[in-house]
C-alpha cells in the first residue's frame, strides 16, 4: 500500500473519531436537562469503563505508529509543531499502555492529560495554519526546511497531519473524561434513584391538618 493509501485510512478513522468525540459532547449536555438522557449517558458511562483505557491506548499506540511511518515510510521531515506534537503523543502511548494494563484511570488522567491538551491546542494551531498559510507566523521551520504551514497532503480537502494528530487527542481526552474506575461503575444510577426515592419519600410523608380553633 502507498502513503496515499495509508493517509486515506488514517484519514477515515480520524473522522470516526470526531464523530465519537461530537457525539460525547452532546451526549454530555443534553444529559444535563433530561432524566431519561442522563440516565442513557450514565449507562453508557458504564459500558465503557471496562475498555475506555484500552482504547485511548490504542488511539495513541496508531498515532505514534502513524507519524513515524509518515517520517520513514513516505520520507516526510517532521517540522517543528510536529515535534512538539510527538513529544507530547509518545509518552501517551507508554503511560496509556502501563494504565491500561494496570487498569489505573486515575495515573492516566494525572499524566495523560495534561499531555494531551497541550498537544490538542498545539495541533489545532497547525491545522488551522495549514488551512490558512498567508497568517503572518513566526519563524517555524525544521533543520530540513519544513514550514509548519506546508501540508504534505490534505486528504478530502482538509485532513493534514496534525489534524489526524488533533483527533487522536482529543478523542484520548474524551475517553478518560467518560471512563471510570471499577468501584464507580454504577455510581451515577444509584445517586439518581437515591434523589428519586427522597423526592418519593418527601412527597408521600403524612400530611398535616391544621388545628381547629375553638
Amino acid at each position: 500500500m502507498s502513503w496515499h493509501g495509508v493517509a486515506l485510512a488514517l484519514s477515515l478513522l480520524a473522522l470516526l473519531a470526531n464523530a465519537l468525540v461530537i457525539a460525547a459532547l452532546v451526549g454530555f449536555l443534553l444529559s444535563r436537562g433530561s432524566a431519561a438522557v442522563h440516565a442513557a449517558w450514565e449507562t453508557s458511562r458504564d459500558v465503557l469503563a471496562p475498555y475506555a483505557l484500552p482504547g485511548a491506548f490504542v488511539v495513541a499506540a496508531v498515532a505514534t505508529l502513524g507519524s513515524l511511518y509518515f517520517q520513514f515510510g513516505a520520507g516526510f521531515t517532521p517540522c517543528d509543531f510536529c515535534w512538539f506534537q510527538r513529544i507530547c503523543m509518545y509518552p501517551e502511548s507508554l503511560l496509556l499502555g502501563i494504565a491500561a494494563a494496570r487498569r489505573d484511570l486515575t495515573t492516566a488522567r494525572w499524566y495523560v492529560l495534561p499531555l494531551a491538551v497541550v498537544g490538542s491546542c498545539i495541533s489545532i494551531y497547525q491545522t488551522q495554519l495549514q488551512w490558512f498559510p498567508t497568517q503572518v507566523q513566526g519563524n517555524c521551520a525544521s533543520a530540513g526546511g519544513v514550514s509548519c504551514s506546508s501540508a504534505q497532503f490534505l486528504d478530502l480537502g482538509f485532513v493534514s497531519i496534525p489534524y489526524l494528530a488533533g483527533s487522536a487527542f482529543l478523542l484520548v481526552i474524551t475517553l478518560l473524561l467518560m471512563a471510570r474506575r471499577p468501584d464507580e461503575v454504577g455510581e451515577g444510577l444509584d445517586e439518581e434513584e437515591d434523589v428519586d426515592e427522597a423526592e418519593t419519600a418527601a412527597g408521600s410523608g403524612p400530611s398535616r391538618r391544621p388545628a381547629l380553633s375553638r
